[in-house]
């Protein structure tokens, strides 16, 4: 995530030519800094120098210079490999995606990030371009990915609920319900620590809670712990869950379009725990693992649909 790239020395980086502003937001090293000072200063306060950092971090007209019609460089988002990310699809032979984006959410009618995908073979790349261009100043912080390197790890999801049959959806209803009666029963049936009176420490008191919660059946349910997986992904269903399901098909041959790469704004969204790995269960409050690429787009989900007909075919993007 966030480079550097596997893109050659004598080829063009890519460039937006988009009329927005450029030289207005956050300077990109300002973004990246704070980072660095709130992740060393976590679970402490700032010292003097940290603070004195953070308060001469403004947004602001950077550099004026930079006019609204003049080429910004794009800035790297994603590097995934087909070896290691299954349902990487792109065109015959190519096996590396590139992904980049225009830091700022000023393009189209409605005022969107642009995306670039490059789709090329890994084996034809030669001497590699350094340094590599990146634009000076992001529209908001939260479109500058933190740099960081993937684990993929492949699960098995589930068409949105809304688009299933009725009578699947029916069935599934009843199934949750029937999980919901177990559970009752469970509650029923266990043993619930004594007040607090019958303890002589409060922090004994803490603990025998915290075990019995943690002897709780968690609530399962399709839409959160069945069907589709939160977080950054590759391939996979979509989610309507803001919106009522709506087509996205192939601007040129009209075939349906599959997300290729979801760019969501955490790993985990609360509701359960079933999609964080194992490793991660007894950190799920922890904003490195919930977040740790530190995107909000849109609403705060995008996602990057390609052609499966051909994947040289102009993709489309939706938001959720």
């Amino acid at each position: 995530m966030a480079g550097p790239l596997l893109w050659p020395a004598d080829e063009a980086w890519p460039v937006c030519t988009a009329v927005h502003p450029k030289g207005t937001g956050h300077l990109l090293s300002d973004v990246r800094l704070r980072r660095r000072v709130e992740e060393d200063a976590r679970g402490r306060e700032y010292t003097e120098e940290e603070q004195r950092l953070l308060d001469g971090m403004r947004q602001g007209d950077h550099v004026p210079d930079l006019r609204d019609g003049d080429p910004l460089p794009m800035l790297a988002v994603a590097q995934l490999y087909a070896r290691e990310v299954p349902d990487l699809l792109g065109p015959t032979g190519c096996d590396l995606l590139q992904v980049f984006w225009c830091p700022f959410e000023e393009h189209g009618a409605d005022r969107t990030i642009d995306v670039v995908l490059k789709w090329r073979r890994s084996a034809d790349v030669g001497a590699l371009l350094t340094p590599q261009p990146e634009p000076p100043v992001a529209g908001r912080a939260e479109c500058v990915p933190t740099m960081c390197v993937v684990y993929p790890e492949q699960v098995v999801e589930h068409e949105y609920l809304g688009l299933l049959d009725e009578d699947l959806q029916e069935e599934i209803t009843e199934w949750e319900e029937g999980l919901l009666g177990e559970e009752d029963d469970d509650e029923d049936t266990s043993s619930s620590p004594a007040s607090y009176a019958t303890y002589e420490e409060y922090d004994e008191y803490e603990a025998a809670m915290a075990a019995a919660r943690a002897e709780e059946p968690e609530e399962i349910d399709y839409m959160s712990d069945v069907s589709i997986a939160p977080g950054w992904k590759v391939g996979g269903f979509a989610s309507w869950h803001l919106t009522d399901p709506a087509p996205v098909d192939c601007s040129v041959c009209a075939t349906a379009m599959p997300p290729l790469l979801t760019v969501d704004k955490w790993e985990c969204d609360g509701a359960s725990r079933s999609w964080l790995p194992l490793e991660d269960r007894d950190a799920d409050n922890d904003p490195r693992v919930l977040d740790p690429v530190g995107v909000y787009l849109g609403r705060g989900l995008m996602r990057v649909h390609t052609c499966p007909a051909n994947p040289a075919h102009p993709h489309r993007l939706s938001f959720q």
